[in-house]
Order: C-alpha cells, then structure tokens, then sequence
C-alpha cells in the first residue's frame, strides 16, 4: 500500500491544478460546452481560461471546435475519452489518497 505523500505524488498534475479540475469535471457532465460558459463557471479572465484549455488540448484531454453562431464567433469545448480517462483515474487516486 503506499503512503500518503506518494499517492498525492502520483496525481496527474494536468487534472490537479483547480481550474483545470472544473473545466474537466464540467465537460464531463455535457456533450459539449462553450468557451463562454465555462468562462462564467470558473470566474477565470479569457486569456486565462485559454490557457488553460491550451494545456488541457496539448494533453489531448479536450477538443476545441471554433465555429460562427449568427455570423459571431463559437468557441466550444468536448472532453476526450483520454480526459474522461484521466479525470476517472484521479477521482479514483484521491478517494485512496483521502481514504
């Protein structure tokens, strides 16, 4: 059985970090989210919430698809089975390490 600091250790730091943490937990739950809507969740600025979802892209955790809803930009937000994966495996690791 391991010890406490190396279960907390062995957290995907990707998923870890709090804002990232709501962005999947919320994509999570929907089909799909838009940028805006996952702005109003989280209380993160845009520039910040991009970069977020830049790094959780480059993890291959989520898709971003860009479109036009009446002619106005659409920026919207699906969680990958990689993410879901992810998202499932530190939910696991936390009940242990919290256990």
């Amino acid at each position: 059985m391991s010890s406490l600091p190396e279960s907390v250790m062995a957290l995907d730091r990707m998923v870890h970090e709090p804002a990232r943490l709501v962005i999947l937990s919320a994509l999570s739950t929907a089909q799909a989210a838009e940028f805006r809507f996952l702005e109003f969740l989280t209380g993160l600025t845009p520039g910040n919430l991009s970069s977020h979802v830049a790094k959780l892209e480059a993890a291959g955790y989520v898709v971003i698809e860009k479109g036009f809803r009446d002619k106005r930009p659409l920026t919207t937000l699906k969680i990958t089975d990689a993410g879901r994966a992810a998202l499932k495996k530190y939910r696991e690791q936390m009940k242990k390490a919290l256990a």
